[in-house]
């Protein structure tokens, strides 16, 4: 039963406040995990934390700040207990190729997305205390194929894949175990925000015609997202470590 699988484990999940962390969120909670909700949006974490209720809780954190990394993740093992999982979400996306890319605009995406997820794998590592644990890193078929346009954005989920295999084969002797899930396009408040200030006027087109991007002809659903991470962190999960997970809709694997 979903309510037993995380039975009292204690779950960190970064970029909780929406969209695909927020799924996470909910359907680890309803799997019985002590969820600590990690974000920078105060408002909508807050909110999220009073929805779940206890033993849920929010911390304001900038992942690319170490030093609120450190502090949110020492307030999680006083207040929740020894950190069993981590969702490494949080994530910021850039549209532009090498030449239209600003070094601001490479700089903001690589303190996010990269040195993010650094600083939360680091202090994820230490927090389980040599109980082990499992870790899933958001990634991207983006990882792994070129798209238009997402210069900046491919090398940091590029970077992220890297560092998953990394601790992976780091810290199997710890029984850490270390995947990666390879989004396509997921249907997400970022996803409308993205339609309607670059297409005003035309989002419902230009949402079916992202949506047919993908050869099974929708986007993904945060909650089959979700889905997935809870199998790659529950004990059925047990042999799999180092893996890449796309869910795609056959993106990587169908389109010509």
């Amino acid at each position: 039963m979903p309510s037993e699988r995380l039975k009292d484990r204690v779950a960190v999940i970064t970029g909780a406040a929406s969209g695909i962390g927020r799924a996470v969120a909910v359907l680890f909670a309803r799997a019985g995990a002590r969820v600590a909700l990690l974000d920078v949006n105060r408002e909508d974490g807050s909110a999220l934390e009073l929805e779940l209720g206890p033993p849920a809780r929010f911390y304001a954190c900038d992942v690319s700040d170490r030093r609120d990394v450190r502090a949110a993740f020492d307030s999680v093992a006083d207040e929740l207990g020894f950190i069993d999982i981590l969702i490494n979400n949080a994530g910021i996306s850039h549209v532009g190729t090498v030449e239209t890319t600003s070094e601001a605009a490479f700089d903001r995406i690589y303190r996010v997305n990269v040195k993010g997820v650094y600083n939360c794998l680091q202090a994820a590592v230490r927090g389980m205390n040599g109980r082990g644990g499992a870790i899933v890193n958001m990634a991207s078929t983006v990882s792994t194929i070129g798209i238009p346009e997402r210069f900046a954005y491919s090398m940091s989920k590029g970077a992220v894949l890297a560092m998953t295999r990394s601790v992976a084969c780091d810290y199997l002797d710890r029984n850490i175990r270390c995947n990666a899930i390879a989004p396509a396009r997921i249907h997400t408040p970022f996803v409308d925000g993205f339609i309607a200030a670059n297409y005003p006027g035309r989002e419902d087109d230009m949402f079916e015609r992202l949506s047919r991007t993908q050869p099974i002809g929708r986007m993904g659903r945060p909650e089959e997202v979700a889905a997935l991470a809870l199998y790659l962190c529950s004990d059925e999960a047990g042999f799999i470590t180092g893996a890449n997970f796309p869910i795609d809709g056959g993106t990587i694997s169908l389109r010509p």
